[in-house]
C-alpha cells in the first residue's frame, strides 16, 4: 500500500511536469520586451505623453484630424470660439464674441463712470451694481461657449468620459446628470454647501478676532476700550488662529469634494458600459509559473530549463 502511494504521487508530479511544455507562464516575455511609446507607432498617443497640443488643436480646426474633448476645452478656454469652428457651429460665433464684446463695453464705461464718482467723493453704488452685472454677463458668457463646445463635441456619441469630465469641471452635478447618476447631485451639492457655509461662518470669525486682537494691541486707545471686557489678549489670539485653521480646513473640504465629483464623473462615464452578469464560471488547472525576474532581466532563453519554475495552480473567473 506504501509503495502504491509513493508511485501514485510520483505519477501526478510527472502530469504535472509535463503540463510546464503546454502551458502558459502568467507573464509573457513580451511584457518586458515592448515598446509601449514606440516612434514609429502611428496610433493615438497615451494620454500621459502629452495633455494638451496646438498642433493637434489646430489641425482639429482645419478639420485634418479629431482632436480628444480635453483639447477641446483647454483650447476653447484659451481661444474662445475654438470648439465653435471644430463643432462647424460657425453661426454661434457672431452671438458669443457679439455677447461678449457687449458686456465688456458696458462694464468697462460703467467701472469708469463708478470711478469717476468715487473721485467726486459721491459713490454712486447703481453704477458699481451695473458694473458688476455686466462684468459678470462676460464671465458667463465665456463659461457658456465652453460649455457649448463640450456639449456639441460629437453628440451622437454616448457616453464620452471627457465631455462628463468637463460637465463636472465647468457645473458640479452636471457630469452625474449626464451619467445618469442624478441619485448622487443631492450628495455632492449637500457636501459643497456644507462645507462653502463652514467656510464662510469661519471666515467671518476669523476676521471678528483677527480684528479684536489688532484694536487690542494697536496704539488706538479709543478703539481698544470698545473691545468688550471678557476678551483678552490671548482669548482674542487663540480664538483668531483656531478659526483661520478651521476655515482653511473648510477650503481643503470644498477642494476636495469638487475634485471628487469630477474624478466620480469620469470614471463612471468609462464604466458605463460596463456590467456584470449572473453567468459567473470558475476553472482550476495545473500551471508552471516561471520566474519573471528572468524576463525582467533578459536572462531567458528557449534553451533556458525550468529549474527555477514552480508547480501551481492556476484559478480564472469569468463574470
Amino acid at each position: 500500500m506504501k509503495r502504491l502511494r509513493i508511485e501514485s504521487i510520483i505519477a501526478v508530479l510527472l502530469c504535472l511536469f509535463a503540463v510546464q511544455f503546454s502551458a502558459h507562464a502568467q507573464f509573457k516575455e513580451e511584457a518586458f520586451t515592448q515598446n509601449y511609446n514606440d516612434s514609429t507607432d502611428t496610433s493615438v498617443a497615451d494620454s500621459t505623453d502629452k495633455v494638451f497640443s496646438f498642433k493637434e488643436l489646430f489641425r482639429g480646426l482645419g478639420h485634418k484630424q479629431e482632436i480628444t474633448p480635453m483639447t477641446l476645452f483647454v483650447g476653447s478656454a484659451i481661444l474662445p470660439g475654438s470648439g465653435q469652428i471644430y463643432n462647424r457651429d460657425y453661426w454661434k460665433l457672431p452671438i458669443f464674441y457679439g455677447g461678449a464684446a457687449a458686456f465688456a463695453t458696458a462694464g468697462g464705461v460703467y467701472t469708469h463712470r463708478y470711478r469717476e464718482s468715487v473721485d467726486l467723493g459721491t459713490p454712486n453704488s447703481e453704477y458699481k451694481t451695473v458694473s458688476t452685472l455686466m462684468w459678470a454677463g462676460l464671465g458667463l458668457t465665456y463659461w457658456a461657449s465652453i460649455m457649448d463646445a463640450a456639449a456639441c463635441y460629437h453628440p451622437d456619441r454616448y457616453p464620452v468620459p471627457g465631455r462628463a469630465t468637463i460637465y463636472s469641471a465647468l457645473l458640479p452635478g452636471l457630469g452625474q446628470a449626464y451619467n445618469g447618476e442624478y441619485w448622487k447631485i443631492p450628495i455632492y451639492y449637500s457636501g459643497l454647501i456644507g462645507a462653502g457655509y463652514a467656510w464662510s461662518l469661519n471666515g467671518k470669525n476669523y476676521k471678528r478676532f483677527k480684528t479684536i486682537h489688532n484694536m487690542i494691541t494697536g496704539d488706538d486707545e479709543e478703539a481698544a476700550a470698545q473691545v468688550p471686557s471678557n476678551i483678552s489678549e490671548e482669548t482674542a489670539l487663540y480664538y483668531r488662529d483656531a478659526y483661520r485653521r478651521y476655515r482653511d480646513y473648510s477650503i481643503v473640504a470644498t477642494v476636495l469634494i469638487y475634485i471628487l465629483q469630477v474624478i466620480d464623473a469620469n470614471v463612471f462615464a468609462y464604466m458605463h458600459d460596463f456590467e456584470v452578469n449572473d453567468d459567473i464560471s470558475m476553472r482550476i488547472e495545473p500551471t508552471m509559473i516561471a520566474n519573471d525576474n528572468e524576463y525582467a532581466l533578459g536572462t531567458r532563453s528557449p534553451m533556458a530549463t525550468y529549474g527555477n519554475a514552480a508547480v501551481g495552480v492556476k484559478l480564472g473567473f469569468k463574470f
